[in-house]
């Protein structure tokens, strides 16, 4: 018998057949829809007793996952992470179980992986032969890997925060790698463009059906596990909390539904709570829940280093999760980049499992939950590992393994040239001494740049602790290049700035900025004809730039 699926409209409930269905709800023009499929035709005992014969697999529950035919599957083994029970990290907490569901064991790494196998699968299955995706690292590189065993062309879009290392890798499994200089809201708008113009079809995250049915996947994971942990195999359990750090919120949404299925076959008998964790720098979703919103206002610029976590406007992920947890409890908190990484640090001495930024982001969200007693000690809690980083070897791909587009000119916020303008401009310095005037009130943060310019034997490099001293240096060497801070006492930076371009005999010099300032938008028009660089501290230090800055210098 065929089998049958439906796309539920989740605002007027209209049903749709999944391979007709043309991107939205015919009747109302809603774009998320849900998956049903024929629950009531599934014998549930007998589906138990098929699961302990099959591989330890997503595809295991393929009955309930948006494929016909099971031979248009892709699949590199994703699915069946083990459900580790953490001992030191727990009992630090005071709590008795606590359980991290290791998904850095997927083929890629993260948990995108499953949502690579269904999507790739549905497309193998639709004869799609390309497909754009906007994307933060994570969801590219799996997309990439699972495409790449079927012919399957991937154009990857990338914001300008992604770390290299991760368009690297989707690069290396033959994606076509685009990155913006855009955040990530403005990098999909691009993606979306690009796809249209070009006829592709486009991968639209929380509104893809296979998205969402491959994370449910991780719901019906979870609970197997416990009823093993707990039940002695004889039924399946959820746990009291799930806790997961979201950026779109495509997780969470999907394992929600993951276990309402559950639910509604009677194999659980309680929903679990959500802890939804964001980044302080992007926490829309947060500070919407802090008022009492059902509506999230979108962030129009993230403030968090961590990129994959750096979705400013969630849209209607929000709303699903507010409802998801107004129906069944949880709650929405943040945690500082910062505070992130400590955690990334206690959970590897604690318990020997190393993360990503993003999962750091979760367990910190944890430490919180526990500490004002919203988690309590006998509450039974699985935080999703989502993933870990593992950087590609440099010297695999070349130098022209990208492609940069500059989104300048859609930007809410003026933006400042790229690095190519500053590379461009130190390339028209000849001679084999270059001068470099470093202006910075912070002694660490001075010897610091120093040191990666005095590596070279071409440059000297001359400090100056102040905006007037820096003045005066200027004016007495003439300098092929200057660094300055913004924020300094007495003269600051943008007087410097101001002093060199007013002068006929100065104002040909190259200026680089590197500030801890949030700028306003009036201080990055003014700085936007007048600088040739900006850099953020704690961004600018990257191995990668340093090896650039060096290389391109020569």
């Amino acid at each position: 018998m065929t089998k049958q699926i439906n796309l539920e409209c989740t605002y007027c409930h209209t049903l749709t057949p999944f391979n007709q269905f043309q991107g939205a709800c015919p009747q109302c023009g809603e774009v998320i829809v849900e998956a049903r499929y024929e629950m009531d035709k599934i014998d549930v005992k007998q589906w138990l007793a098929d699961l302990r014969n099959r591989p330890p697999n997503l595809w295991r529950y393929h009955e309930v996952l948006p494929i016909y035919n099971v031979d248009d599957i892709v699949s590199l083994g994703e699915g069946g992470t083990p459900l580790i029970k953490s001992r030191a990290l727990a009992a630090s907490l005071g709590l008795k179980n606590l359980y991290i569901k290791d998904e850095r064991q997927g083929p890629t790494g993260s948990f995108k992986d499953r949502q690579a196998t269904v999507a790739i699968s549905a497309l193998k299955e639709m004869g799609i032969q390309e497909v754009v995706v906007a994307s933060t690292g994570n969801v590219a590189i799996a997309y990439a890997a699972y495409a790449a065993r079927v012919g399957i062309k991937v154009w990857a879009f990338f914001p300008r925060l992604t770390p290299n290392d991760k368009m690297r890798e989707a690069a290396l499994y033959g994606a076509e790698v685009i990155k913006t200089t855009g955040n990530y809201d403005q990098t999909k708008v691009l993606a979306a463009q690009f796809a249209r113009a070009k006829g592709v079809f486009l991968d639209k995250g929380i509104k893809s059906v296979a998205a969402i049915e491959a994370m449910k996947t991780m719901a019906y994971e979870i609970a197997e596990q416990l009823g093993r942990e707990f039940e002695n195999r004889q039924r399946w359990r959820a746990p009291d909390w799930f806790l997961q750090g979201v950026s779109g919120g495509m997780g969470p949404i999907g394992v929600g539904k993951g276990f309402r299925e559950l639910y509604d076959f009677g194999l659980i008998d309680k929903m679990p709570a959500f802890g939804i964790i964001q980044s302080t720098g992007c926490a829309p979703m947060v500070e919407a829940f802090e008022r009492g919103q059902r509506v999230a206002t979108p962030i129009e610029e993230a403030k968090t280093i961590i990129a994959t976590l750096a979705t400013g406007d969630p849209g209607r992920a929000y709303e699903i999760l507010y409802d998801y947890v107004q129906h069944n409890g949880g709650y929405f908190i943040s945690a500082t980049d910062e505070e992130a990484f400590n955690a990334i640090r206690v959970l590897a001495r604690h318990d020997g499992i190393s993360v990503e930024p993003a999962t750091g982001v979760t367990f910190a969200g944890l430490f919180k939950l526990v500490r004002q007693g919203i988690i309590k000690p006998d509450d039974v809690v699985v935080v999703n590992c989502s993933g870990h980083t593992l950087p590609v070897e440099k010297t695999i791909l070349g130098e022209q393994w990208q492609k940069l587009v500059d989104l300048s000119d859609t930007q809410s916020m003026p933006a400042l040239p790229p690095e190519e303008k500053l590379v461009a401009a130190i390339d028209t310095v000849d001679g084999q001494n270059k001068q470099i005037v470093v202006i910075e009130d912070n002694e660490a943060a001075a010897r610091l740049m120093s040191r990666i310019l005095e590596a070279r034997d071409d440059c000297e490099v001359h400090l100056a602790h102040n905006g007037k001293a820096g003045i005066n240096l200027i004016n007495r060497i003439r300098p092929d290049l200057v660094i300055t801070d913004l924020m300094m006492p007495d003269v600051d930076g943008f007087q410097v700035i101001e002093y060199i371009r007013s002068s006929d005999v100065l104002r040909h010099i190259p200026i680089v900025v590197v500030t801890a300032k949030e700028l306003t938008v009036k201080e990055r028009e003014m700085l936007k004809d007048q600088v040739d660089m900006l850099l953020q501290k704690g961004s600018f230090l990257d191995d990668e730039f340093v090896d650039n800055l060096i290389a391109r210098l020569n």
